[in-house]
This record gives structure tokens, sequence and C-alpha cells, in this order.
């Protein structure tokens, strides 16, 4: 027996999911325990050393205050049992189901008339209209198969209870399942032997997935649909995913200055001449996508591509205008929409949440905000969140005059302690906390969630905020399989086409300084 638990505290306020009690661990934790309380420290560290050889060796690595570094990952897995499982599957399906109709209700709504949901007294129109991401260019525009978001991550916490609870929704451009598929490649390979002992489900069915729904979202009357991934370039923080999806899914990776839009069709440049594009999977954001409706100084998208979506000879995913469904302050009423729309309750409850546009919510969150979580409703990423309890007076001073300024900006949460698992720092297993991004994608006729998804940790002690932006790592999440599980088959893969970039007329720097601007609102980032 080693000491790697030593001292390891239990019965905390925050639910730990793996011991319940000093050396009692949880029934779906056995196993793991028993390994880890029979390797040496020595081990553990050969291992994790291997774990990050990997992860340099094979280019696994994320933006971090303007460095490129290995995404650190964690030698002790997340395991979810079959029946939690079920209860995420069903609520994560549940909660794009809606956010599907809201957003149908929103822009189709909005082109004869105010959305039904408007009407009705369920939604404050001021709420839709009053949101960064509501786009009327967009009005009335409709995509071929009727979903407006193919991909999805639904950022989930455990609270100290052990309930799962809905943090916020992804529905723009989520990001993170990357490292989802590059972590199982990683704990395969160092841990072999856990593999043949749990009954964990894969996860590297994802891009046969993803294609697939790709593929269905083409324009009506497309036989074989030529699918392209849409970066932001090479100073994008996401841009190992880019290229990781584009490559597994058999597709062109291509940037904006490859696309060229005319009558009413995209086309890229490749060595055969000019190819018409039929759907585009953007990793770009709204604002940067088309300079003729949006950033007219934007050189990460192409101009025209809205009326392109109009013309019906193009398919953009996830849909432009998607952020109005991100908004922190619609976050707060989806609860009553799953109500409205579904006729049910809702499987995952929400944190509890003030909004700071209502007079007597904005009060409470001025008076207690040292005992609150306080975030802009258009934030990504972690960015401008206020933990209260970690804040000086000075921070918390200058947050009240900021949510006073513009109430409508801000929502406020309890300090909920999101739960830990035994994490190895220093030579030592120590509780850290964790959150859970499990991706779920639509192709029109059904949603499947990933069994698995992004699990991702704060490593300094105490730290509340696991974004990787903020110096977080992740975990492996191992869904445990009831043995029904069915692999899909393999996709049929489109011809590969070789993407040249157009001559160097491009400003190199003004490119980078949007690539770096994308970055740094948080929007992609995991």
């Amino acid at each position: 027996m080693t000491a790697l638990f030593d001292d390891y505290p239990t019965g905390r306020p925050a639910w730990d999911e793996m011991l319940a009690a000093p050396d009692s661990p949880r029934a779906a934790y056995a196993g793991v325990y028993e390994t880890l309380r029979h390797m040496t420290p020595e081990d553990l560290n050969d291992r994790v050393d291997t774990l990050s050889r990997h992860y340099v060796d094979t280019g696994v690595t994320f933006d971090y205050a303007g460095e490129e570094r290995a995404f650190p990952l964690d030698l002790v897995p997340r395991i979810i049992t079959a029946d939690e499982w079920d209860v995420v599957d069903r609520g994560v399906k549940q909660r794009v189901t809606v956010l599907e109709r809201l957003l149908e209700d929103i822009y189709a709504g909005e082109a004869a008339g105010i959305p039904r949901v408007v009407r009705d007294g369920v939604l404050p129109w001021r709420v839709i209209a009053s949101s960064e991401h509501f786009h009327r260019c967009v009005a009335g525009l409709r995509t071929p198969y009727g979903v407006r978001i193919p991909v999805s991550g639904i950022d989930l916490i455990r609270d100290e209870a052990g309930t799962f609870r809905v943090l916020e929704d992804n529905v723009r451009v989520p990001s993170g399942v990357s490292y989802v598929i590059s972590n199982r490649r990683a704990m395969t390979t160092v841990f072999p032997e856990s593999f043949e002992e749990f009954s964990v489900r894969p996860v590297e069915d994802y891009p046969g997935l993803l294609l697939d729904a790709l593929r269905a979202a083409a324009p009506d009357g497309t036989r074989d649909p030529t699918v392209v991934v849409l970066t932001p370039g090479v100073f994008n923080s996401a841009y190992y995913e880019h290229t990781l999806l584009a490559r597994t899914m058999g597709v062109e990776l291509v940037e904006g200055r490859d696309l060229i839009c005319s009558g009413g069709v995209v086309r890229m440049r490749t060595t055969q001449g000019l190819q018409q594009v039929d759907v585009i999977y953007r990793r770009v954001d709204d604002e940067f996508l088309d300079p003729v409706h949006f950033r007219p100084d934007s050189m990460l998208g192409c101009p025209g591509l809205v009326s392109a979506m109009r013309s019906g000879r193009v398919t953009v995913a996830n849909a432009v205008g998607n952020g109005v469904a991100d908004d922190k302050l619609l976050y707060s009423y989806v609860p009553d929409l799953i109500r409205y729309y579904l006729d049910e309750d809702p499987i995952l409850p929400n944190v509890d949440t003030y909004r700071c546009i209502e007079p007597k919510s904005l009060q409470y969150v001025l008076n207690n905000a040292d005992a609150m979580v306080t975030k802009p409703v258009a934030g990504s990423g972690g960015k401008g969140l206020v933990v209260g309890s970690q804040a000086t007076s000075a921070e918390l001073d200058d947050l009240r005059a900021a949510i006073v300024a513009d109430p409508r900006n801000w929502i406020a949460q309890p300090i909920v302690q999101l739960s830990t698992i035994p994490t190895y720092v220093d030579g030592k297993l120590r509780p850290r906390h964790v959150d859970l991004r499990p991706f779920a994608v639509n192709d029109g006729e059904r949603v499947t969630v990933l069994p698995g998804g992004l699990t991702r940790v704060a490593l300094p002690e105490g730290q509340l905020v696991v974004n990787s932006s903020r110096g977080g790592g992740s975990k492996d999440t191992w869904v445990l399989s009831d043995n029904r599980h069915i692999p899909p088959a393999e996709a049929e893969r489109p011809r590969e086409v070789v993407v040249l970039s157009p001559p160097a007329v491009f400003r190199d720097d003004e490119i980078r300084a949007q690539q770096q601007q994308q970055q740094q609102s948080g929007v992609g980032s995991c």
C-alpha cells in the first residue's frame, strides 16, 4: 500500500465522486481505487511522464496566455455509471430539443411577426431583442433539414448532493471534443489493463456521427455533398481540434481566403480549379463570418455567405444567430421553455439564477455579491466571471458598478461547490473540482449524445473555474457500458480535394490579429 491517499479529505462540502468516506470508495470506483492504492508514486510519475510525452509527440496542445502547451490530462479517470449516464443522456437530448424549438420560433417567427413564445408570455421580447447575438439578417432563414444545432456542448456540474445540474449551454461553436478523443487514445496507451477490466463505452464514433449530420444538412437535391471545416486559422486556440476533425472526417480544412462566393454559390480553390461547397462546418464566430453583414473588416470569413445561405445553395453549421440561445439571461428561462414547448419537467435542473435585469434580484445581488458567482451574459470560456468569495473588496466594488451600469449584461448564482475527483498533484492524490461537457449531434432524425464528454478539472486547490484558458486540465470520462452499445456503421467518406491558398495578397498581420481577437472572445474555447 502507498501513501497516495494519505490525508485525503472527505466529508467536505463538495461531493467527492470517488470516496464517500476515508477508505470507502463508491461502487463504480472500487476497482480504480484499489489499483491506485497498490501503485507507488514512482509508478504514477512514470505514467504521468508517458502521458505528457504522448501529448507533446502527437501535438495535442492548447493556447494558454499566448503560449502553446501540451493539454494537461490527469491520469485518474472520471467514472459515470450506466444509470447516471441515462439521466445525463435524456437530459441533454431534452435540452437540445427545446433550444431547437426556441431558435426556430425566434427566427422563423420573426419574419412573420413576434415569436409564439413571446406572444404567450413565456419569454419577454426584450430578452431576445437585447441579446448581442440576435441577428435579424438571418430572420426567416430556414435550414434544409430543420436543424439549427447539429453540434452542441451542454456544460454540467454535480452539486453538493451529487445531482447533475446544467451550468450553461453552448450551441454556437462548442469546442473540446478533440480532447475527448485524444484523452481516450492516450489513456488506452498508458493504461491498457484498465480497459480490459472495465466495460467503457467508446468515443471514437464521434467523427462519423458528425459527418453524417453534416451530410444530412446539405441543401435539398444534393446527392454527394462536399463538406468543409472552416477555421479562423493557426492562431486560434482550438486549431488543433479543427485539424483533427477535418482529418478524421476525411474532409477539407479551409480558411475564409480559400472560399469564393458568387451567384449565391460558395466554391473553394483546389488544384483542379474551383469546386462547389455544400456544407460548411464553421469554427468562426458570427461576427467574422460574412463582412457584408457583420464586421466589414473581417478577413476570416467569406463575403456573400449569408446571401448564399438564403439562396439555399449552401448550409452553414451551426446556424448563424444561435448565440441568442447561449445568452446566460435566456438560460434562466430554459426550465420554463421545456414546460412550454415539450410539456415536460426538466430532467436536468438549472443552477439557481438571479436576473440582474429584475429590480428585486438586482438589489439582492448587489447586497450579496461576495457570496455569489457573477457572470456577464454573453461571456464564454470563463471570461468576466467573478467568484465573490475569491474577489477583493476593490474588485467587488468594480463589479457592482458594472452591474448597475448595465444590469441586462449580468446574472448571478449562488456559489456551488462543484464535485471533486482525486487528481494527481505533487506526488499525492488531492481533491480537485470538475465539470462535464457532453457533446450532442443532431442529424435531423435523432439527437445522439457522445457517451462521455470533456471532464475539465481546476488544478489549483479550491479553484472553481475549470476552463483550460484559466489553467485547467482534463480527465478521461468513462461511461460504463450496459453492453447494448452498437457502434454505427462507418460513414461514407467524400472524395479528397487538395486545397491551395490563394496568392499572398492578404495582410497576414491583420489576419493574425483577427484570429487572436476571436480567440480572446472565449467563443470556441474550452
